[in-house]
């Protein structure tokens, strides 16, 4: 029994002509047609990937996870109710919306809206990405990983990880503390950052191809505010990414060669070299809050920190 990878996320947005823009011509999306008040996003044979619903507030509505079988969502059921969370059983009409065979609903201890799916629809249609982009790296590794703002991290791990079976893959206390949590090969899958406030920090899509990372950077560059990360590499999961701030004001982390671990032998550990081998300049921060940043990537520089040499890696292409 086991949650198996990130299904697909709910964002809450009055933006959807701009989000239609976002996910379609910067990110490579496909938009499908509108059904009232929400607009969803293909990313490969599934249903949907990304569903933005008009309503205030701008950010994060809830996550989906996907679980082996549908026995698992009695067993996850069961252990939350057990632990005192107030669980539900999607009904059908929800689960026709969400695209999935079945479906409960709980909120973490910080209030986000958490989905346990079983068997996601996938379509025969080819995916029809709206810029020219090779495809994203998806499959048996989900969607790609969620990032969210908590006021106590170490409060919050406890409910991924002894109720949802989550594991820690590292974590980092400085500057501030960020916790990343695996359930499959991708390095992680979902993160929090205990910065003391609540919200949706990104979510990150993984390119099969480093230029379609590279030309989509170019793209928001064109526009005045766009990026709020440059392009960098991260020191846990060696991805190489820049960041795009969403019509809804929290990022997306547009990503190419992330690691692959082996779950079976991973020892989760903490990590103080920083988030970034080199770029990342955060520039959405002010200058104080991004020189601490800065000055770990250049202590890291000057330690020779890189990332290792990855064995049958075929460069930059996919073969």
């Amino acid at each position: 029994m086991a949650i198996s990878s990130l299904a697909y996320i709910g964002v809450r947005s009055s933006n959807l002509n701009d989000w239609s823009s976002f996910a379609g011509s910067l990110l490579g999306m496909q938009c499908l047609e509108r059904a009232g008040k929400t607009l969803a996003m293909r990313m490969d044979d599934h249903a949907q990937r990304l569903v933005v619903s008009d309503e205030p507030g701008e950010t994060i509505a809830f996550i989906g996870w996907e679980v082996e079988s549908s026995a698992d969502l009695n067993h996850y059921g069961a252990r939350l109710e057990a632990a005192g969370h107030a669980v539900t059983y999607g009904n059908r009409d929800l689960a026709e919306r969400r695209f999935v065979d079945e479906l409960l609903i709980c909120r973490d201890p910080a209030g986000y809206r958490t989905e346990l799916v079983f068997k996601p629809h996938k379509v025969e249609e080819p995916f029809s990405p709206q810029r020219a982009i090779e495809g994203f790296k998806t499959g048996p590794l989900g969607m790609g990983h969620v990032v969210l703002h908590v006021a106590d991290a170490e409060r919050i791990a406890p409910f991924y990880c002894d109720l949802l079976d989550f594991s820690v893959s590292d974590y980092g206390l400085k500057p501030v503390p960020l916790y990343f949590f695996h359930i499959n090969e991708r390095h992680h899958s979902f993160a929090i950052v205990g910065s003391g406030k609540g919200g949706f920090h990104h979510f990150m899509v993984e390119y099969e191809n480093l230029d379609d990372v590279g030309q989509g950077y170019d793209l928001a560059l064109l526009e005045e505010d766009k990026v709020a990360y440059t392009l960098g590499r991260h020191t846990n999961d060696y991805m190489t990414s820049f960041y795009a701030r969403t019509p809804s004001d929290f990022f997306v982390e547009s990503g190419w060669g992330g690691r692959l671990i082996d779950t079976a032998r991973w020892q989760p550990h903490e990590t103080t070299v920083g988030p970034s081998f080199w770029g990342h300049e955060r520039l959405y921060l002010n200058e104080e809050e991004r020189v601490r940043f800065r000055d770990m990537r250049l202590r890291a520089a000057a330690d020779g920190q890189r990332t290792p040499h990855l064995i049958n890696c075929p460069w930059l292409y996919r073969q």
